[in-house]
């Protein structure tokens, strides 16, 4: 594809669909936040249990991402202590079957390369 700016003709590069992709899940939290969140609603404290090796920075930034990006859903309740839970919007919902199919795969995985 082409466009025109200031006078001059450049070629514009689409990016490709998995390019994409992996642009807005890079990083193996996203995938974990994903995997945990496919089947109910978690706390925030509840996923940092689950996430034990991310810093509670990482895991905010990261949820924030995913909110941005309209996969995860950030719900604020009006109490004390502040209580927050996240979960897959509808759209974060279709990610679920690829999910699954990257957790058959790393069992494939483990059994032929034990060390991994």
């Amino acid at each position: 594809m082409t466009k025109k700016i200031d006078n001059k003709i450049e070629e514009v590069i689409e990016k490709c669909p998995v390019e994409t992709a992996l642009d807005v899940l890079a990083g193996k939290w996203k995938i974990l936040i994903l995997w945990y969140l496919r089947a109910e609603t978690k706390r925030f404290n509840e996923l940092q249990k689950l996430l034990p090796r991310t810093t509670q920075k990482m895991l905010i930034q990261k949820l924030r991402e995913l909110e941005q990006d309209g996969i995860v859903h950030r719900e604020v309740y009006p109490v004390v202590p502040p209580k927050v839970e996240y979960s897959l919007t509808e759209y974060g919902q279709s990610l679920k079957p690829i999910i699954k199919s990257l957790y058959l795969w790393g069992e494939i995985h483990k059994e032929r390369n034990p060390k991994s």
